[in-house]
């Protein structure tokens, strides 16, 4: 991967950031530099991306929060380990329960999609095995930013508003509230420049810190919960949250021209992601700005999207394991049907048998792809009185059909769409990368590993190179930036182009590889307020 002549010429401008003793990339750059100020303290970059996660639930909360869930693929001393903090639904719903109440489908806000949070787990279990510093070092910065304030920057402000407004016109019952009490305390989102605070989250964050997470699953603030969730019919308990462990999980990976590209095991979709790649390695491509190239890309895309929806839940309840699912034969099989014309997406059989993302990479050789999400922005729009505690609404995705796979069910978790990635290659670590937004997320893994293996684009080129994005059917967006004659010729292939409005549904990434000779270079997203902090 020759990553010095490589330049795409489209958003940012932006060059490569190189650096020897460390690196943070992330979306919002006071928490780059949280990140950055633990290594210069002697932390690892486990430590590292724990500071980056706490913070950026300050500094960007219309994404993520201390109520939603996460996942880290953590490199450390030569090894690859996956973290998966996502939640599971209550012990005491049912798709039986919520139909007799009348529901048809699963909510987007209020308690119904509510599940157990499992970000401030990951925090805890991430510093407890592989951390340097305690979770009152690590956490400091963002209890400063919670209490003290900090100003709003321009892509945060747009989203903000954008949700207040949103949040406005649909959350009228008065369980919303604190919500509004918290993040519009005006009456309106804090603008661009204005400096918001939050005691309460401040607050909370120190009690995680001094309990290692405890008081959010088993103390007081799991109580706060519990009342909050009686007294508005919801069915998260305290018992819920005091069962629930974050899970040490194995990476699974496809070895895609040389390179061994990881993802976290279902219920995550890095399986899609995979199951793409590997469908997309049985062609050879001369250049990106082709055609035939996107056709392709997106032809992959939505088989492996068709299997993903179909199959993808808890491992242990999957009807198709994940080895079949990325096996030669199946790639081979799917790979069959794409022809020149574009097709609708349909699942295969295979041989029987908004969220915020970092990476970090410290000087020893440790590197962290961290990746946390309170889904739909903000998430459920339910504030915990006292706490600041935004709680997420990944409950969303299940559904009420009790013979699929995702169907709810309780202690079940749903098929989840954030995913961090990694990139090794013959053993050796090459680097984290991840793309966050929603069911873009694999479609944007694909793009940007391809972008560098195929097409020899270094990490910020690749992340600046316009995307597209498969919506449903033969429905595709192409970003502002795709030449129009691509546009024409897809068009002609069958795909139903239209072009985005703005950038915000084509994702968020961030990368960090190491060189051969152990410098680090890294690239951020010119889509968001983002930043590489450099040591």
């Amino acid at each position: 991967m020759n990553i010095e002549s490589q330049y795409y010429p489209y958003r940012s401008q932006r060059n490569v950031v190189y650096a020897k003793k460390g690196m943070v990339a992330t979306s919002q750059p006071l928490a780059a530099q949280a990140g950055l100020d633990i290594l210069k303290k002697g932390g690892n970059a486990v430590d590292a991306s724990i500071a980056v996660a706490a913070c950026l639930t300050v500094v960007e909360p219309t994404s993520n929060g201390i109520g939603g869930d996460a996942f880290a693929l953590v490199w450390i001393k030569g090894e690859l380990h996956g973290l998966n903090a996502s939640g599971t639904a209550p012990q005491g719903i049912s798709i039986d329960k919520l139909k007799e109440a009348g529901y048809k489908e699963m909510p987007k806000y209020g308690w119904i999609p509510v599940t157990v949070p499992g970000a401030p787990s990951a925090w805890a279990a991430l510093s407890e095995r592989f951390g340097k510093l305690p979770l009152t070092e690590t956490l400091q910065r963002a209890i400063e930013y919670a209490e003290n304030g900090y100003p709003i920057s321009p892509t945060l402000g747009k989203s903000w508003r954008a949700a207040v407004n949103q949040y406005q016109e649909e959350l009228k019952e008065e369980c919303f509230k604190h919500w509004f009490e918290v993040f519009a305390p005006e009456g309106r989102a804090p603008q661009v420049g204005e400096i918001w605070r939050s005691a309460e989250h401040a607050k909370t964050l120190r009690s995680i810190a001094e309990t290692k997470g405890e008081s959010i699953y088993r103390g007081e603030i799991a109580d706060r919960i519990d009342q909050f969730s009686r007294e508005y019919g919801g069915y998260l308990r305290k018992e819920d949250l005091a069962a629930y462990k974050p899970e040490w999980v194995t990476p699974i990976s496809v070895n895609y021209r040389g390179y061994d590209v990881w993802e976290i095991p279902p219920n995550g979709q890095g399986l899609v992601a995979l199951m793409a790649l590997k469908i997309l390695e049985g062609f050879e491509f001369t250049a990106r700005d082709q055609a035939d190239t996107l056709h392709k890309q997106i032809e992959a895309m939505k088989l492996a999207f068709a299997d993903g929806l179909q199959e993808i839940t808890e491992m242990d309840q999957m009807r198709v394991n994940v080895e079949r699912l990325l096996s030669e034969e199946y790639a081979r099989q799917r790979m069959a049907l794409i022809g020149e014309r574009a097709l609708a997406p349909f699942p295969g059989q295979p041989p029987k048998g908004g969220t915020v993302y970092l990476a970090t990479a410290d000087e020893e050789g440790n590197m962290v792809s961290f990746i946390q999400s309170n889904y739909m922005g903000f998430g459920s729009g339910l504030v915990v009185p006292g706490t600041g505690i935004a709680l997420h609404n990944r409950g969303h995705n299940f559904t009420l059909d009790p013979t699929h796979v995702n169907g709810l069910a309780p202690g079940k978790k749903p098929y989840h769409t954030i995913i961090p990635g990694f990139l090794t290659k013959d053993g050796k670590a090459v680097g984290p990368f991840g793309v966050m937004g929603a069911f873009m997320q694999p479609q944007g893994h694909v793009q940007v590993m391809m972008n560098m293996i195929d097409f020899q684009l270094n990490p910020q080129a690749a992340l600046d190179a316009p995307r597209w994005r498969w919506i449903k059917d033969k429905k595709v967006e192409l970003e502002i930036g795709v030449p129009d004659h691509l546009a024409l010729s897809l068009a002609d292939k069958g795909h139903q182009i239209e072009w985005a409005l703005g950038s915000e549904g084509f994702g968020r990434g961030q990368i960090i590889i190491r060189l051969e000779n152990g410098v680090l270079a890294g690239g951020t997203e010119p889509r968001t307020d983002g930043a590489v902090a450099a040591w």
